[in-house]
């Protein structure tokens, strides 16, 4: 059985915005904590000769700001920031009760200047040192849409169309080479059916759905999630969903009102073609994430990341910022966070793959073996993370990656691949494409035949996209799913979000949430050409057009004091199964 592993990895644009807390020092910290670690893991892998076919995508907004000459210069300032703060850390320590914290700010001082040499190793150029791994067929990089724009809800055809074909014209550009596979923004998918956006903007009664975008902007596969192979009832935004719950958690749970379904008709452990409705041959393939595997990983109530013996995400020393304590338990107070102990997590993490593996194992010989409804067993685990969940919130998470691609040596059950190989090795069966749209906001999220889903709460309007953003901001905010006509809609919809289309848990934008577009207007470049001009034009000239605090006391403190500015809360204690 094969297993792909996919990040995805995206940013706003944040440069030439000041430094906090929103500008550089965002991109930086990602950088230190995550796209340099998993850098380094990947090619101590490959010089070791340890195959780690992992499957990345970097999203063109977040490329443009990899590649910038202000980006190195931003980082290189940040590093000096924070080698400061260990020196100054170790001269506080000592002679006082926190003097056992000095080899912790050791280890940090040790692990950035290793982290800023292999910076520059490769000239300051992320992209380019990624880049080198594919080439040399390491990794597989896919690429997504040009600003990560929320396609189902974006107000115009032509609007989708240029965010697939430019993010695709960026990405041979900055690559190399045409990205084979998609990451839709937010996992979000939307069936053909009928279409009535805002007011202003053109209706229709048979929109294209999601996959036939994709297809004709060249891309051969994309990442959905396992509700919608698995017949399961559409997301909305009306439904009674728990501020803060993480989609994996949701994962077979019913909700209030919601048709349940009593069969799996297609295998989460397949990948598929979707047939065009038009006619002809099948363009695109769907590949499923797998929950059961994505919940280990991911889950912040029984998911690897809760060990005690992880660094703490929450608990920031001021000033400096640096993480010095570890999570020591589920109910430990921030003030009674014991010290962080890097050999034990590490070791820990070594663990941590280890059952992992196991896991995958099990999962090929038994879950995925079940029949589904075409009669076939699965054959791909699909597991869909962000990648800034490994290093930035997770801080072990680039060792465990490593240690995890280490040890498929012991197994000849389950294989790594990348998801073009999968495709190309085991090819897809062509499947019906997903059920229709009734247009009210509670689309049907599934493969097979169309499967009308009611909604009588709220009667569909000239305006109901921005209604339905509205509501669900509002929910993401208080937990509560209450809809005031009076209420301004927002602009945006948080990462947190739940509607009817998004998978959430595939992949969640920390600090300000997924970006939707609503794009009113087109502003549509006569040729992809025209459009890669007007979008490196936007890098270059991106201007803050709000006061931004620069680095140091005045922003660089107030941001180490107020460690509650943390969007996301670190998992629980991690749970084990005891069958494994």
């Amino acid at each position: 059985m094969d297993f792909v592993l996919a990040l995805h990895s995206h940013l706003p644009y944040v440069l030439n915005h000041g430094r906090w807390p929103h500008g550089s020092d965002w991109l930086c910290e990602a950088a230190i904590d995550t796209y340099l670690p998993l850098l380094d893991t990947l090619r101590r892998l490959a010089a070791d000769g340890v195959p780690s076919p992992l499957t990345i995508g970097f999203t063109p907004v977040l490329a443009n700001q990899l590649v910038a000459p202000a980006f190195a210069e931003e980082l290189e300032a940040y590093f000096e920031q924070r080698l400061k703060a260990c020196d100054e850390a170790a001269g506080t320590f000592a002679g006082t009760v926190d003097e056992h914290l000095i080899p912790v700010a050791g280890y940090w001082y040790d692990r950035l200047q290793s982290l800023r040499a292999l910076f520059r190793s490769v000239n300051g150029d992320l992209v380019a040192a990624f880049r080198a791994l594919e080439e040399a067929g390491h990794i597989e990089i896919i690429g997504g849409a040009a600003t990560h724009g929320f396609l189902p809800l974006l107000g115009r055809d032509e609007s989708v169309r240029l965010q697939l074909l430019l993010g695709r014209a960026e990405h041979e550009r900055l690559f190399g080479r045409a990205p084979a596979g998609c990451w839709l923004p937010e996992c979000a998918y939307r069936a053909r059916g009928p279409w009535a956006p805002l007011p202003g903007a053109p209706a229709s009664d048979e929109r294209p759905g999601t996959e036939e975008f994709v297809a004709e902007a060249g891309f051969q596969y994309f990442f959905t999630d396992a509700h919608l192979a698995a017949a399961g009832t559409p997301l909305s935004a009306y439904d009674e969903i728990p501020m803060g719950a993480e989609r994996f958690d949701l994962h077979g749970r019913s909700r209030r009102g919601a048709p349940q379904v009593a069969t799996i008709e297609h295998s989460p452990y397949k990948a598929y073609r979707l047939r065009s409705r038009r006619g002809g041959s099948a363009a695109v393939a769907a590949l499923v994430r797998d929950p059961v595997a994505s919940l280990q990983v991911w889950s912040r109530h029984g998911g690897y990341p809760g060990d005690g013996t992880y660094l703490e995400f929450h608990k920031i020393r001021w000033p400096g910022g640096l993480k010095l304590w570890r999570v020591t338990g589920n109910d430990v107070d921030l003030g009674d966070k014991q010290a962080y102990d890097p050999a034990a997590a590490r070791g820990r993490a070594a663990d941590h793959a280890t059952h992992f593996v196991q896991l995958l194992r099990r999962i090929a010989l038994t879950d995925s073996q079940e029949v589904s409804e075409d009669g076939e067993a699965g054959d791909v685990v699909v597991s869909p993370f962000d990648t800034e969940l490994f290093g930035h919130w997770w801080f072990e998470g680039p060792d465990f990656l490593g240690e995890v691609y280490r040890r498929f040596a012991d197994t000849s059950d389950v294989q790594p691949t990348t998801a073009s190989s999968h495709l190309r090795d085991r090819p897809p069966a062509t499947t019906r494409p997903p059920g229709r749209g009734n247009g009210c906001g509670r689309w049907s999220m599934r493969f097979g035949k169309p499967r009308p889903q009611r909604c009588g709460r709220r009667p569909r309007g000239p305006s109901w996209p921005r209604r339905r953003a509205s509501c669900s901001s509002r929910k993401a905010r208080t937990g509560s799913s209450s809809f005031r006509p009076g209420k301004s809609p927002t602009t945006r919809l948080d990462a947190s979000t739940s509607t009817a289309t998004t998978s959430s848990g595939c992949s969640r934008d920390w600090r300000r949430g997924g970006e939707a577009i609503w794009n009113r207007r087109a502003h549509s470049p006569r040729s992809s050409a025209g459009a890669t001009t007007c979008f490196q034009t936007f890098c270059r000239t991106s201007r803050p057009r709000w006061f931004h605090l620069d680095r140091g006391e005045r922003g660089r403190g107030r941001r180490d004091a107020h460690v509650g500015h943390v969007r996301r809360s670190r998992p629980a204690t991690s749970v084990v199964p005891a069958d494994i």
